[in-house]
């Protein structure tokens, strides 16, 4: 763990003359939109502070990130990066090797973050960035006296390949020679990632970053009352939507599919194939709105990606979930955890069929409202007051720190 005295200390006084604080905000976002997302919401819990800083997203979705950026915010985009199916990696654009990908990402890092010179970088679950490529970088700010958070969601596998993966990233080493804190996106009560994981630095349970999320610029049409299915990017996600698209919806309700900008052209020219045979189903390929689309729906069903789930569990949506289980477990043991709290329900791919989806939505519009669960939704308003103790603000945010 860092020097507490140092942790404390000021970092510079932004009254003399050199602006505001600026912070800087990193994402490898090799699959799907979670990552940046997440980011964004954080960006977001940020720019409200009454000394609001300036932000930086580093990230290989533009897109995403431009669409919902708060103000004072710029971006940064770095060479994209794709994941297979069977969990590797290469360029998603260029006609690159992985190598040279490697190369020019860490070179755009470091040159961005060393003009930059963040006084805090937030690191999203990758302690030496993706593959190392971080790792320059994190020398440069470290050397000009930075603060460095790494930001861990609420679950990262299961325990074994966790574990495992933590040991051959040397996920302890990088915390002790570059960072302050890891600020773990949720509620250690339903699951905690870091159990049995070395972690030289001072841990903070934020809890799941659900309520208080940007209200969004535009709202996408939906006719009410519907049910919801969405599955993240949608890379993945066909065998969900297809077998929602063909389900029998609730008697009076209509059916809306966001496919997402990642599911491959053919799935989606089946899904609108599949509505255009009905006349109570709508496909849209993206939702900038999608968080209000939950709050506005009778029922959803959704894979198990994180920032699905916070906006469910926020709006109180009755929530379906029908978890990734390859190449990795994470969105398992989200499903599972949360399922145990009465939070949502579960059905594995395995068990996945039209009538399934329509026998659970049947139910999930005719029951009453399940009572809120026992869990911490309330990460967002808990951030500025985190980042206020870290920078070592003297200000309102920086007192009752949770």
């Amino acid at each position: 763990m860092r020097d507490e005295t140092r942790r404390r200390t000021p970092i510079r006084d932004t009254t003399d003359g050199q602006g505001r604080l600026r912070v800087a905000l990193y994402s490898h976002d090799a699959q799907g939109l979670g990552h940046i997302r997440r980011n964004l919401a954080i960006a977001h819990a940020l720019s409200g502070m009454d000394e609001a800083p300036d932000l930086l997203l580093l990230t290989s979705a533009p897109d995403a990130a431009h669409a919902g950026r708060p103000s004072g915010c710029d971006i940064v985009s770095l060479p994209a990066l794709a994941k297979d199916g069977a969990g590797r990696y290469g360029a998603r654009h260029l006609s690159v090797d992985p190598a040279q990908l490697s190369e020019m990402r860490t070179a755009v890092l470091h040159a961005a973050l060393a003009s930059f010179r963040p006084d805090v970088l937030i690191v999203d679950k990758h302690p030496r960035g993706f593959r190392g490529e971080l790792e320059p970088a994190l020398d440069a700010v470290r050397a000009h006296g930075a603060r460095v958070v790494l930001g861990i969601r609420d679950v990262l596998d299961d325990a074994h390949t966790a574990a495992r993966e933590w040991r051959e990233a040397e996920g302890a080493a990088a915390l002790a020679a570059w960072y302050d804190e890891v600020w773990v996106y949720g509620d250690r009560d339903v699951h905690d990632p870091l159990a049995g994981l070395e972690t030289p630095a001072r841990v903070r349970y934020t809890g799941y970053l659900a309520h208080g999320r940007p209200a969004p610029r535009m709202r996408t049409r939906a006719d009410e009352p519907f049910v919801l299915a969405m599955v993240g990017a949608g890379q993945d996600g066909a065998h969900v939507a297809h077998a929602f698209a063909r389900s029998r919806l609730p008697e009076g309700h209509r059916g809306v599919v966001i496919a997402g900008p990642h599911m491959p052209d053919p799935a989606v020219h089946a899904l609108r194939a599949i509505a255009a045979e009905r006349d109570d189903l709508r496909v849209v390929r993206s939702a900038p709105d999608a968080a209000g689309l939950i709050a506005r729906a009778a029922a959803v069903v959704g894979m198990g990606g994180y920032n699905t789930v916070c906006e469910a569990l926020a709006a109180r949506a009755p929530l379906l979930v029908v978890p990734r289980v390859e190449p990795r477990l994470e969105q398992l043991v989200r499903a599972e955890a949360l399922a145990r709290r009465g939070a949502l329900d579960v059905v594995l791919p395995d068990d996945l069929s039209p009538d399934a989806i329509s026998a659970w939505t049947a139910r999930a519009i005719r029951r009453a409202p399940r009572p809120a669960p026992p869990i911490d939704l309330d990460g967002l308003s808990r951030l500025p007051r985190l980042f206020a103790d870290l920078v070592g603000m003297r200000t309102e945010e920086s007192r009752h720190v949770a």
